[in-house]
C-alpha cells in the first residue's frame, strides 16, 4: 500500500491509501477518487515522499512498542527495588541468619534484604521461610 496526500484546486490536502501508484492513475481517470472536502474530481498528488508499508517497517513498529512495554516493565521493577530496599535493612551475608531469627521469633520481625548462597536459600526454603528474591535490573547485569 501506499499513502498519497493529495490536493484540490481549492487547496485542500487529504491522505489517500491506493495498491500503486498505477492505482490511483486508474482510480482518478474513473472519476473514482475526489476531494475529501469539497468533493471535486480535480484530485492531483501533493509533492510529498510516499509512505511505503513494508514488512521491515511493521517489524520496527512492532519492536518499537516491545521496547516501551520493556521501559515501562524495567521502571515498576526499579520502583518496585527501591520500596523494598528503602523500608528494610540491608544485612549483608548474613541474609539467612537474619530470616532465621526473624522467622523464629528470636528477634523482632522487620523487613531485610541481602545476600544467601544457593545451598542457604535451598535451606530456607526446607526450613518453609518465606523469603523473595530482589528483582534483577538490566544495569546489575553488566
Amino acid at each position: 500500500m501506499i499513502k498519497f496526500t493529495l490536493v484540490c484546486p481549492d487547496q485542500h490536502e487529504f491522505e489517500g491509501w491506493f495498491a500503486s501508484s498505477a492505482s490511483f492513475d486508474e482510480q482518478q481517470r474513473a472519476g473514482h477518487v475526489t476531494c475529501a472536502i469539497c468533493g471535486s474530481p480535480d484530485v492531483e498528488k501533493a509533492l510529498m515522499a510516499p509512505a511505503v508499508s513494508t514488512a521491515r517497517k511493521k517489524e520496527t513498529v512492532r519492536i518499537a512498542a516491545h521496547a516501551a512495554q520493556q521501559e515501562q516493565i524495567v521502571a515498576t521493577l526499579r520502583k518496585l527495588r527501591q520500596q523494598l530496599t528503602e523500608n528494610s535493612d540491608y544485612v549483608g551475608d548474613r541474609f539467612a541468619q537474619e530470616a532465621r531469627k526473624i522467622h523464629y521469633e528470636e528477634v523482632e520481625q522487620r523487613g531485610i534484604y541481602g545476600e544467601a548462597t544457593l545451598d542457604e536459600v535451598k535451606e530456607l526454603a526446607d526450613e518453609g521461610i518465606d523469603f523473595h528474591p530482589l528483582p534483577i535490573l538490566p544495569e546489575e547485569q553488566n
